[in-house]
């Protein structure tokens, strides 16, 4: 029976629907038979899939054929099927990446592409497959592996997928790196986000605010994380060791998750950002008005959702933008300077202020230039205004999709 179902499957005139048929057929015929058979014939199927001088159609057929054994073949010893082996190691060479690369491997058990794992997470680490490929990376317990994915360029993505997968062995590859104050804290943010998404990560966390380990630069975000954790007993201690943020009226404001889900008055939100108390106009540009010296806001409703409006407004130091990172000028005659550089040359560094002031400096007249952990946008504004004002400020924001009309804080003309 089994024989000659293999070779129904076999059969280049059957349709996809078919030959998937007869291989349910064959999941009635398990054992060791059934294993060798198709042991014997995998070798066939993947040099199928794999001829240049056949037809697309035949394979196309030779790859679903392959992947199908493959999937019933998962969990043998590989040791004992070293034809098995040869074809494997094919396919995830031409599938790597992708979410057939990822069920190969957790489907054999290997131990042996953690690396390749670790580029899928690092690719998608807020998705499915992102998640479940750095989960079977900790389940493989390659820690040195995950630490140095901890300080290359993916650094963040991994640190992010490593909160989602929601394992305690998150804990001791990232609480180092939350108080390691020398790496950049962008991916320390990260990781402050990733440890408290698990119970054990948001307990070491809050002991380091309790025994003042925790970096300054970290408050706000392990403040935000750690009173919208879900576990009531940890909630409760971050919220005396670490408050959130208060609004104009003293009292604290709710969780991001929640301030997202409010609509407030853009037409409001767009009188807010004009007033003094803010001055936001006086350092960002909507169409044409304001100040040139943050980022141009005339189409930041397009780049960033409420969620990132509120963590940019009440944390501007969290997601600095590229170009607008702060810098202090210490010269030659004792003052110093400080602001955006939009300039340097062999000669000369010009320097952008507060207010869109721009001035030069010869660079013979400077000592050192250091470039600042906080934004130039003054943490603390939630504080000057309502937390109805900043539902308003925004939803004015996510409005901003130039060119399209935005609301205005003055009525227009005739």
């Amino acid at each position: 029976m089994r024989p000659l179902l293999v070779a129904l499957i076999n059969d280049g005139r059957l349709s996809a629907k078919e030959r998937e048929r007869y291989f349910r057929a064959l999941d009635f015929n398990t054992g060791q038979e059934t294993t060798r058979l198709l042991a014997s014939h995998l070798a066939e199927w993947t040099r199928a899939a794999f001829a240049t001088d056949s037809s697309a159609e035949r394979r196309a057929g030779g790859t679903a054929i392959a992947l199908e054994a493959l999937g019933r073949l998962k969990g043998i010893d590989l040791a004992a099927y070293p034809e098995v082996k040869a074809s494997l190691d094919r396919w995830l060479e031409h599938t790597r990446g992708t979410p057939q690369f990822v069920e190969l491997v957790g489907g054999f058990g290997l131990k042996d592409q953690d690396a390749a794992l670790l580029e899928i997470a690092a690719k998608d680490p807020a998705g499915s497959l992102g998640v479940e490929a750095v989960r079977m990376v900790l389940n493989n317990q390659d820690t040195d592996l995950l630490k140095r994915s901890l300080t290359g360029a993916d650094a963040s993505h991994i640190a992010e997928a490593l909160g989602r997968a929601g394992k305690k062995e998150i804990v001791p590859l990232l609480e180092p790196v939350v108080t390691d104050t020398v790496r950049d804290v962008a991916l320390r943010r990260e990781a402050v986000r990733a440890l408290a998404r698990v119970q054990e990560g948001a307990a070491a966390l809050l002991k380091l605010a309790q025994e003042s380990r925790l970096p300054a630069d970290l408050t706000f975000t392990a403040s935000a994380a750690l009173n919208d954790v879900r576990w009531e007993s940890l909630k409760a201690q971050a919220a005396q060791v670490l408050p959130v943020p208060q609004a104009q009226t003293g009292k604290p404001l709710p969780p991001i998750s929640e301030l997202v889900s409010k609509k407030g008055d853009p037409i409001k939100g767009a009188a807010v950002f004009r007033r003094d108390v803010l001055a936001c106009i006086k350092c960002h540009q909507v169409n044409g008005e304001g100040v040139d010296f943050g980022p141009n806001l005339s189409d930041i409703g397009t780049k960033l959702g409420k969620d990132a409006l509120y963590q940019a407004i009440l944390d501007p130091s969290a997601g600095i933008s590229f170009g607008f990172e702060a810098w202090r000028i210490d010269l030659k005659d004792g003052n110093e300077a400080y602001g955006l550089i939009v300039s340097d040359t062999a000669d000369e560094l010009a320097l952008k202020s507060v207010g869109g002031i721009v001035t030069r400096y010869k660079k013979s007249d400077i000592t050192t230039r250091t470039q600042q952990k906080l934004s130039v946008m003054p943490a603390g504004l939630e504080q000057a205004i309502s937390q109805e004002d900043l539902i308003a400020l925004v939803e004015y924001l996510s409005t901003l999709k130039n060119p399209s009309p935005q609301p205005s804080a003055t009525k227009a003309g005739p």
